[in-house]
């Protein structure tokens, strides 16, 4: 399976990297690719999420015995273990392959990372759909854009950097 995943990762890289030449001047290589499949990610992010609060969901709370969801805050939840692993992989794969730290180490690393990104989500959904009243998938959006800066420094200098004996 792991091959598989680098054989996928390498043809997204150079599909990416075709791309990359009139922003050399701009940007790393390594820069450029994590905004371009992170930006992938978001985007299946986004759709997900559209088509989870509106068509699966239909916008209604989410009753699950003792604790009852609000749509945006379920369909949040639902997406968030989709674009996880997405995430992850397109990371592992594509952006941060020089990492020599083992696929275990990332993965935990990166589900701390992901973990305060999540719960600065969650805060900012409800305090935008909640409080502000403003509407959900716009909200989820804005706040999907200020954890991407967040996640960016964190995935390339704690989850993904190299052991301390390999520098």
């Amino acid at each position: 399976m792991r091959k598989r995943f680098e054989s996928i990762g390498s043809w997204i890289s150079a599909v990416i990297d075709f791309f990359y030449p009139p922003f050399s001047k701009y940007m790393t290589l390594q820069f450029f690719r994590y905004g371009a499949s992170g930006a992938a990610n978001l985007v299946f992010n986004w759709i997900l999420y559209f088509f989870v609060y509106n068509y699966v969901l239909q916008k209604q709370m989410l009753h699950l015995g003792i604790v009852t969801l609000s749509s945006h805050i379920a369909a949040f939840g639902i997406t968030f273990i989709v674009t996880f692993f997405t995430g992850f992989l397109l990371q592992k794969y594509v952006t941060f392959t020089e990492s020599d730290l083992r696929g275990r180490v990332q993965l935990i690393r990166y589900l701390f990372v992901v973990s305060i990104n999540l719960i600065v989500n969650y805060l900012g959904l409800k305090l935008l759909v909640d409080v502000l009243q403003f509407y959900p998938t716009l909200s989820n959006m804005a706040i999907s854009i200020f954890t991407t800066f967040i996640s960016y420094f964190s995935q390339k200098k704690f989850t993904f950097k190299n052991s301390p004996q390999a520098s």
